[in-house]
């Protein structure tokens, strides 16, 4: 048996091969030899590889695919059109679909087509709405009163009565379906005359009118107090009119007749202005005013309320408070106080003070001190008066100037004719 090394302390029969990558002439026949065999890391394939490929195959194929389909759409809807029957899963060119007049609609006169044709270019050819709201029954204006709106299906009646009347019944009235027709959803109402029940009676009063049992709409009742039996006269206390203004509905409640006295606003240290009396009823107003050195404290109007109490309160008169700064000095000399509006201050040893003592204005007194524009216009007053009178002065003294210059003229021209006759005289004389 032939042997061959193949490195390494390795024997290779003739005839056998190992796992190598070459083979080598030995000495006797051929020996193939190989290196010691490597182990290398082996690459598992991942399980996403087979998808992902399948994946893009599929993409592809969809992207081959024809844009454009061979079928048309859904068919159109209308609003007042429904289909008739079932629909399709898909439509070919050529395929027929018929609508029909959806509940509360009726076919348009003239007629109108109905029925659509899918076109070859996949489109359904054009359709109009053939159909139309069904009326409700016509409704007439009721008896004073009238009805706006329109009667189709889905509309609405508003009714108004004229003034004096009243709605009786349902406002609104809706046009609904019924069955396969449309309807009224309720009963038309109607207009009834507005009336008023005698308004109520009360004591120590009456009102106008009063044998009547029913009243009409806007009419008035006037209400009044019968005369008292008593030292004191009732007062209506309340609105005197009442009106009728709805359905047994008057404007306001009616008033009262009753004794309202308020007592005598006696005002300490004031009077009054107006509103004199020895007693005060029910609205009774009175004006008021302090007398001289006090002011008023509330309201100078008060007016006797339903209650018996003068509204608001009786004022009150309050003394004027003197502050201290109008007070005088006092002197250990005896001093004398003018009586002129200006008030100056004279001592006996002769010292006059420098300024006037500071006198503040009370209220409701009138100030003791000039006012400056007072001064100011006195003294506006003596410069036109100063002017003017040497403006008249000038205007004589010109006029006196003129009438001597005048006078020198006509005396100076007659000695001018004297000379002249003197001077001629000896000339006659020879």
């Amino acid at each position: 048996m032939n042997r061959g090394f193949a490195g390494s302390g390795t024997y290779i029969e003739k005839g056998h091969r190992l796992a190598g990558r070459q083979v080598f002439p030995l000495y006797s026949g051929e020996m193939t030899a190989s290196c010691a065999t490597r182990t290398f890391p082996r690459c598992h394939e991942s399980p996403f590889s087979s998808w992902s490929f399948v994946g893009i195959l599929l993409v592809v194929q969809v992207l081959l695919l024809p844009t454009s389909s061979d079928a048309c759409d859904d068919p159109p809807r209308f609003q007042s059109m429904k289909l008739k029957g079932a629909s399709q899963a898909t439509y070919n060119p050529g395929d027929k679909i018929e609508y029909e007049c959806r509940p509360g609609y009726m076919r348009i006169v003239p007629l109108l087509t109905t029925t659509a044709v899918c076109q070859a270019d996949n489109t359904w050819a054009p359709l109009q709405e053939a159909c139309t709201r069904k009326p409700c029954p016509q409704l007439g204006d009721p008896l004073n009163g009238r009805v706006n709106g329109t009667f189709l299906f889905g509309s609405q009646a508003h009714f108004v009565c004229n003034e004096g009347f009243q709605l009786v019944g349902p406002e609104i009235l809706h046009c609904d379906l019924a069955g396969n027709s449309v309807a009224w959803d309720n009963e038309p109402p109607y207009c009834e005359k507005i009336l008023c029940k005698p308004p109520r009676q009360i004591p120590n009063g009456k009102y106008t009118n009063s044998h009547k049992d029913t009243f009409e709409y806007n009419e008035v009742v006037i209400y009044s107090c019968n005369p008292s039996s008593g030292p004191d006269e009732y007062s209506l206390v309340g609105e005197s009119e009442l009106i009728c203004s709805g359905f047994d509905t008057w404007s306001s409640d009616p008033p009262e007749c009753k004794v309202v006295k308020c007592p005598y606003p006696a005002l300490e240290n004031g009077k009054f202005v107006s509103g004199f009396g020895k007693k005060f009823y029910y609205r009774a107003t009175v004006v008021l005013q302090c007398y001289s050195g006090y002011y008023l404290k509330g309201n100078d109007t008060i007016v006797c309320g339903a209650d018996n109490m003068w509204e608001p309160k009786v004022p009150e008169c309050i003394k004027e408070s003197i502050s201290p700064s109008t007070k005088l000095p006092t002197s250990s000399h005896s001093v004398s106080v003018p009586t002129s509006t200006q008030p100056t201050i004279s001592s006996v040893s002769g010292v006059k003070p420098t300024t006037a003592p500071p006198v503040s204005r009370l209220p409701d007194h009138p100030s003791t001190s000039e006012p400056p524009s007072e001064v100011l216009g006195g003294w506006i007053i003596a410069v036109i008066v100063i002017f003017s009178l040497i403006f008249i002065t000038l205007l004589c003294c010109g006029f006196a100037f003129l009438i001597r210059k005048k006078k020198r003229e006509r005396e100076g021209s007659a000695s001018y004719s004297t000379y002249q006759n003197k001077s001629t005289t000896p000339e006659q004389t020879h």
